[in-house]
């Protein structure tokens, strides 16, 4: 049964169920050497994320690796309310006359980043939308740890899902590690697979937060329970850890 803290989130302020949203992780490496990294930079700040607020889309997420395996890139998250809005934004946007001119001078000349993946997620059906961070009153910026969770099969990867809609998102969220979102792979790499977001002030309560987390009764009692052991349903688990650039919108 999902917990009260997970059906909440399936009713807006106005009691209306809230619709499941998609998510799209765009991953534009970067080269380490070169202008690349500023062009990036430029366009998103400059260019995408003003015409993203001009269509009003949900907040846009751009993010930089702390510790990662695959540094340097730029991560953008992007929201949509529906399928719909994944299929036309691109539509949208290169409408937008002042966009269709940043993004022609961005694409020309050398090349702008060395590749780019793209992966679409789904959010979990008992945590059906994003909640980015409110403003932090003091100055500074957060940190942002993404977790991608492999399973053997979808029937293993039903499994975890369950068990974040049950209570381990709850428990993250009594424990102060913010979750940001939770969402299943739709087309990507290694999938079977789900993806979810937490929030951090800072790499010193991450660690302290995650031992919290491991030694949690709860916790401990959730994983022990038949067939939730990382063992039987996790074949791998890759993270990375991120701060928002200046112009994100979720940070």
């Amino acid at each position: 049964m999902t917990t009260s803290a997970g059906a909440s989130l399936l009713a807006s302020a106005s009691g209306a169920p809230v619709k499941t949203q998609y998510f799209e992780l765009h991953w534009f490496h970067l080269s380490n050497n070169g202008a690349q990294p500023q062009r990036a930079n430029d366009f998103f700040g400059k260019v995408y994320a003003p015409a993203a607020h001009r269509l009003g889309l949900p907040p846009v997420g751009f993010f930089q690796p702390v510790i990662s395996e695959h540094a340097p890139f730029l991560l953008m998250l992007v929201t949509h309310p529906t399928l719909d809005s994944v299929e036309t934004v691109n539509q949208r946007l290169t409408a937008d006359p002042e966009y269709q001119k940043g993004l022609e001078a961005y694409l020309s000349g050398d090349r702008p980043y060395l590749r780019r993946d793209v992966s679409l997620l789904r959010a979990f059906s008992g945590i059906p939308a994003i909640t980015p961070p409110a403003a932090k009153a003091q100055n500074g910026s957060r940190i942002f740890e993404m977790r991608t969770y492999e399973s053997n099969t979808s029937l293993t990867l039903r499994r975890k899902i369950k068990m974040f809609e049950d209570g381990e998102a709850a428990i993250f969220r009594r424990l102060g590690m913010s979750p940001v979102f939770f969402a299943q792979t739709m087309i990507g790499p290694n999938m079977p697979n789900l993806t979810y977001m937490l929030c951090y002030d800072d790499l010193a309560a991450r660690e302290k937060l995650w031992k919290d987390f491991g030694s949690d009764p709860e916790w401990q009692k959730l994983r022990s329970a038949p067939g939730n052991s990382d063992a039987e349903i996790v074949s791998n688990i890759s993270n990375t850890v991120l701060r928002p650039a200046p112009y994100s919108q979720i940070k």
